[in-house]
């Protein structure tokens, strides 16, 4: 059985999951930027929860400055809320961000498979087709976090595909609140075993080059967040932001 990547929803704090500043590019206040990122994107910072700029500090060994700086530009993108004389909290999930994500994502993936269909080289097939073999292992061995860092390599294969070098870093900021979600849906029973037909049916279309059912694939695959997405704002309000 898959298991749910570990996050906050299971009760553990998420400094204790912040990858060390190494990890990531750039300077140092960028590195903190990534890493309070990707924690809070994982879930591994549940919503809601403060976030303790000392304990930040003090886990990935550097001053307040550059914590200050990351929590800034993590407030911009809504991911953190400010909240004077109480403190920083990590923003609970907003269903009209979500909605208003996913329909840039399918907006610019169906556009970007359609093209690609026309245009895949065998080459690209086959690195679609590792990707994929990747994914088969993974659900076997039930590493449903494994398997989320490749579904999100083989969308990023397909947009780079296109030839646009700019869809990528687009991407990454118009749908950070999609891919924040997914983390809550793709441990639902079952979903994972879906995503992987869904992903088979998209690369079964490319390889056919039709551009027709790459899109009708596609469109299918991304529709399933808000069907599943929608039933669980009802049975976990605690995890949404008010309507």
């Amino acid at each position: 059985m898959l298991q749910a990547p570990e996050t906050d929803l299971q009760g553990a704090s998420g400094v204790a999951r912040l990858r060390a500043l190494d990890a990531f590019p750039g300077s140092l206040a960028n590195r903190v930027y990534l890493s309070l990122r990707e924690a809070i994107v994982s879930v591994a910072f549940g919503p809601g929860e403060i976030l303790r700029k000392g304990e930040i500090c003090a886990r990935l060994g550097v001053s307040r400055s550059p914590v200050a700086e990351a929590v800034a530009r993590l407030a911009a993108e809504g991911l953190v809320d400010v909240v004077p004389q109480a403190g920083t909290f990590v923003a609970r999930f907003s269903m009209a961000e979500v909605r208003e994500g996913a329909f840039i994502r399918e907006a610019i993936e169906l556009a970007a498979v359609e093209r690609v269909a026309a245009t895949v080289t065998e080459a690209q097939l086959a690195e679609l087709r590792r990707n994929l073999r990747m994914q088969e292992v993974l659900v076997a061995d039930g590493d449903a976090a494994g398997f989320y860092a490749l579904d999100a390599a083989m969308h990023g294969l397909i947009l780079s595909f296109t030839g646009y070098r700019r869809l990528a870093q687009v991407a990454a900021t118009a749908w950070v609140h999609v891919d924040r979600a997914r983390q809550l849906v793709l441990p639902i029973p079952g979903r994972v075993a879906a995503t992987l037909e869904e992903h088979r049916a998209i690369l079964a279309a490319l390889a056919a080059r039709d551009p027709a059912a790459a899109r009708a694939a596609t469109a299918h695959h991304l529709r399933q967040l808000l069907t599943y997405l929608e039933p669980l704002e009802r049975e976990r309000p605690d995890l949404f932001a008010p309507a």
